[in-house]
């Protein structure tokens, strides 16, 4: 068998197992709620979702007013971007990261310090 018939095969085989793979991991990352997340924007939220979370008064009042809900704050802390330029990531014990996203159609701008143990949410700014 010539050189080329040998590659012609081994290539529709390696493209039936990466189509094989790339279904077989959808599948399987659908049913248990993984995610692929590599990307320090995608890393960061993810670890302040992990946390429980609290908030300061100014929040708690906008809560309490109805003005806001948690669900915005969990679309926010799924969907939003991470300013790190404006965050502040070196301090320590605790970092403090900028979260721009939209409320309601509005954009909104989280404040929120990421500790070992918790996460606050400092202020929300439209």
């Amino acid at each position: 068998m010539d050189f080329l018939k040998r590659l012609g095969f081994y290539l529709i085989g390696l493209s039936i197992g990466i189509i094989f793979l790339t279904f077989f991991f959808k599948k399987k990352s659908e049913e248990t709620g993984v995610s692929f997340c590599y990307f320090p924007n995608c890393r960061t939220l993810k670890n302040i979702r992990s946390k429980p979370m609290s908030y300061s008064e100014d929040v708690s009042r906008l809560f309490s007013k109805k003005q806001l809900d948690t669900l915005d704050i969990v679309n926010i802390l799924r969907n939003g971007e991470v300013d790190f330029s404006n965050s502040e990531t070196k301090t320590s014990p605790c970092k403090t990261y900028i979260i721009e996203g939209s409320i309601k159609d509005k954009e909104a701008i989280l404040k929120v310090r990421n500790c070992q143990e918790k996460a606050l949410l400092e202020s929300i700014t439209y």
